[in-house]
């Protein structure tokens, strides 16, 4: 199982970079060619995700992000530092919101699209930070016949 970690500043120019990298280890993982996009995209999202989550909450902490080669399949993890709350909390307010926020509404658009982009997608959360994990399948590199 090969593992490729990456961590960038939360800035928003370095998401390119990152799904950049997810898909080129992706294809050498035997990714197929026609799910590239949707890795690339998938990816994208999350780490626009983790940014917006570590800007909006002032964390100086790295955006980080494995890339893991297993026997058949290929997995990413996108994290963050942030801390959630449960869906409907609101610090300071008594009984959660009856209004989402733009904030929150982005967030949630975001996990929609890596949710309809990723067959298998995890979402966790808690007070440490965030993690979202998309794994797709992989096909083993052709053999030669001499």
């Amino acid at each position: 199982m090969a593992t490729v970690e990456l961590r960038f500043s939360a800035l928003p120019e370095h998401v390119r970079t990152a799904r950049l990298v997810a898909a080129a280890v992706a294809r050498r993982s035997g990714v197929d060619e026609a799910v590239l996009d949707e890795v690339r995209l998938a990816v994208g999202e999350a780490c626009t995700r983790a940014v917006g989550l570590h800007q909006s909450g002032g964390i100086s902490a790295p955006v980080r992000v494995l890339l893991i080669e297993e026997e058949k399949q290929f997995s990413i993890e996108v994290g963050d530092e942030a801390p959630h709350t449960a869906p409907g909390d609101v610090p300071g307010v008594q009984g959660g919101a009856d209004e989402p926020d733009a904030e929150t509404e982005e967030d949630e658009m975001g996990l929609a699209v890596i949710s309809g982009l990723v067959d298998d997608v995890e979402v966790t959360a808690g007070e440490n930070g965030g993690l979202i994990r998309m794994s797709w399948p992989t096909t083993p590199p052709a053999t030669l016949v001499p």
